[in-house]
């Protein structure tokens, strides 16, 4: 980065010390991962300086032979990958390519289903002052307080009660598989179009180790990073029949040029999905999150819903005596990044909730696999219980950095041990 360093020094600087930060920290925030080095050149390259209104063969502006051939394979790979009938890939990201599904395939004030955010759901799910809790009619359904997991038969005794338009699945902070099949039967019994935010778990279907929604549901988005390990972006697949209209909706309805240089980084990253190590990838990650979660339950740790299907786990710490927001902070202060979050039927603010939200893509990413998730679940145990205790900290970070020198993250390989002694 000679360039930003002779240029501006002060943000040279702040990258150095983010570029710190991720190779000496342990990433637990569940929708962070590490691009591989091939996305992140995609992404500096000179495709930003390209304007391309318009979709390939259909453009405003000249001068688009190379972009349509990057986006038309971008699009022939999200096809492959999730054998979905039609694909597009210029969605900014993951809130706006929710809008445009909205936005293609209702009318505003229809009735919509979809998850609490505070029980699971997104801020796009139906969030009462977010656009899409103002424009549409939003019926949230909840998990069951016991179990925390979503309850099936609620879902249907409410769509048939309300005969929603669409039904949404799909979540931010649900750590157990979704049951496709059924939700496609409860939206057939009411004549409800079909939604799955798979943001999430996108790499996980994509590896071969969740069931995919593509087969069944009438429109899935998904983002770009996350599980998956491309750029900052997202996609939206959909059966042929809506297409045009998804179309219409992302372009000239919501968004204006697409980013050139983010397509070329999803079409890279799409490609190394479809190599045989992602599904090893993909494996690892949820073996990793369910050993994680098995040694955080030894250790008195509460975990909603029991445990884990996916890459993700939800903690209420009440049972700790702590919030989420301390918890995040002090674990901060070590190199171990989670986020506080809310848990279902939570008694606290969002700002300051009961619970933190942590999983496995990026330390699997670096390597790590069950041995490192015990160690991981011994430091989490450490801090929570002695908050106030600084030099049990300071020996934990100190840990903490050791065991990061050995797993180097992809593009920093110069900042490892591993690498220098090598």
């Amino acid at each position: 980065m000679s360039a930003i360093q002779g240029q501006d020094p002060q943000i040279f600087d702040f990258i150095q010390r983010e570029r710190h930060r991720q190779a000496e920290g342990i990433e637990l925030i569940p929708s962070e991962n590490y691009t591989s080095a091939a996305v992140m050149e995609a992404m500096g390259s000179v495709l930003t300086n390209k304007y391309s209104e318009g979709y390939p063969g259909k453009r405003y502006y000249g001068g688009q032979e190379n972009i349509d051939l990057i986006e038309n394979l971008a699009i022939e790979r999200a096809k492959e990958l999730f054998g979905a009938e039609h694909v597009n890939v210029q969605p900014y990201s993951g809130s706006p390519a929710n809008t445009a599904i909205y936005f293609a395939m209702l009318e505003f004030g229809d009735t919509v289903l979809g998850l609490k955010l505070d029980h699971g759901g997104h801020i796009t799910h139906g969030l009462p002052i977010s656009f899409s809790g103002k424009a549409y009619n939003f019926i949230p359904y909840l998990v069951d307080k016991e179990t925390g997991r979503i309850d099936m038969e609620e879902v249907r005794k409410l769509a048939h009660e309300h005969k929603p338009k669409m039904i949404v699945a799909g979540y931010s902070a649900y750590p157990r598989d979704i049951e496709w099949k059924k939700f496609k039967e409860i939206a057939d019994e009411v004549g409800a179009l079909t939604f799955a935010d798979i943001s999430h778990t996108a790499g996980l279907i994509a590896g071969g180790v969740l069931e995919s929604p593509v087969p069944y549901f009438d429109v899935v988005m998904t983002t770009t990073h996350k599980t998956l390990r491309g750029p900052r972006g997202a996609m939206i697949m959909c059966k042929e029949k809506y297409a045009k209209a998804i179309n219409r909706a992302i372009f000239p309805g919501l968004q204006g040029g697409p980013h050139d240089h983010v397509n070329a980084g999803k079409a890279i990253a799409f490609a190394e999905a479809l190599k045989p190590d992602f599904k090893d990838y993909s494996q690892q990650t949820v073996k990793n999150a369910k050993h994680l979660a098995k040694h955080l339950s030894d250790r008195g740790f509460d975990l909603v819903s029991g445990g884990t299907d996916t890459h993700l786990i939800l903690v209420d710490l009440t049972n700790k005596g702590i919030t989420g927001k301390m918890a995040q902070e002090k674990l901060d202060e070590v190199g171990i990044t989670l986020n506080k979050n809310t848990v279902p039927y939570d008694q606290r603010k969002p700002m300051d909730p009961s619970g933190i939200r942590l999983g496995t893509p990026a330390v699997t990413t670096r390597g790590m696999k069950e041995a490192e998730m015990e160690i991981i679940a011994e430091w989490l145990d450490r801090v929570v219980s002695n908050l106030e205790d600084e030099a049990l900290l300071a020996a934990v970070k100190k840990e903490v950095e050791e065991l990061c020198m050995g797993f180097p993250v992809p593009g920093l390989e110069e900042l490892s041990r591993k690498t220098v002694t090598a």
